[in-house]
Formats: C-alpha cells, sequence, structure tokens
C-alpha cells in the first residue's frame, strides 16, 4: 500500500504543479499584444491543460484505491474531499479558460489573474493541513 501513496503523492504533486503554472500562462496571455505571442502561449496551455489532466486523474485513481483500500474516516476526510472537488472545479474552469483564449473571448485582466492564481494555492495549503494534522 505504502507504493499506491506514493504515487498518489507524486500524482498529486505533478497536478498541482500544472494547475499553478497554468493560471500564469493565463496572465501572459492576458498581457500578450503580439499574434505570435499570443500563438506561443495558446499552444503551451493546451498541452499543459492535456498533460495536467491526465496527471490529476491519475491522482484521483490512486487517491480512491487508497480511501477504499484503507477506509479512511472522518471529518478531516469530508473537508478535504470536498476541497479536492474544489480543485477538480477549478481545473474544469481551466480548461474553459484555454478554450477562451483560443477562441480570443478573453474578457479578463491579467490583474484578475494573478489572484486566481493564488486559488490552487489556498486549497493545496488547506488540503494538506487536513490530511497532516487531521484536526476532526
Amino acid at each position: 500500500m505504502l507504493w499506491v501513496k506514493a504515487f498518489h503523492i507524486i500524482f498529486v504533486i505533478s497536478w498541482m504543479a500544472g494547475l499553478l503554472y497554468l493560471p500564469r500562462l493565463f496572465v501572459n496571455h492576458a498581457m500578450a499584444s503580439d499574434a505570435a505571442t499570443q500563438a506561443q502561449l495558446q499552444l503551451m496551455q493546451r498541452k499543459l491543460l492535456r498533460f495536467t489532466t491526465l496527471l490529476g486523474k491519475l491522482a484521483l485513481i490512486f487517491g480512491l484505491w487508497l480511501w477504499l483500500q484503507w477506509g479512511f474516516a472522518g471529518g478531516w476526510l469530508h473537508a478535504k474531499l470536498t476541497l479536492v472537488l474544489g480543485l477538480i472545479g477549478f481545473h474544469v474552469y481551466c480548461a474553459k479558460l484555454v478554450r477562451d483564449f483560443a477562441a480570443g473571448r478573453n474578457t479578463r485582466s491579467h490583474v484578475w489573474y494573478r489572484y486566481f492564481n493564488e486559488i490552487p494555492t489556498l486549497l493545496m495549503i488547506a488540503i494538506v493541513i487536513l490530511v497532516v494534522v487531521k484536526p476532526f
């Protein structure tokens, strides 16, 4: 089971890396004025989203495996799973933003994306505290 736990942690870290970097690409794209830079950023966003989606699915699969095998319980787990649903929602919204940028429909400023970029960090901090400390 330690292998399952290790792979879950590896894929969670990798998924989070993508969720932290993708909004940074949005910041740069919202500031870009020339077509070549915008095209390059669209390509980077699309490829990163595709890979990050795979990593997120693997993190969820290994996490579900752990849960079914060890049967964790408690309020901390319910809170953690709620926050994980928030991360999934963030990921899905990022996919929508990638499509919006590709279609030239971005309406947000780079400043908005700078704040948007902090959401996964805050969720990650709360999730780690819940898993490690198990406050309830």
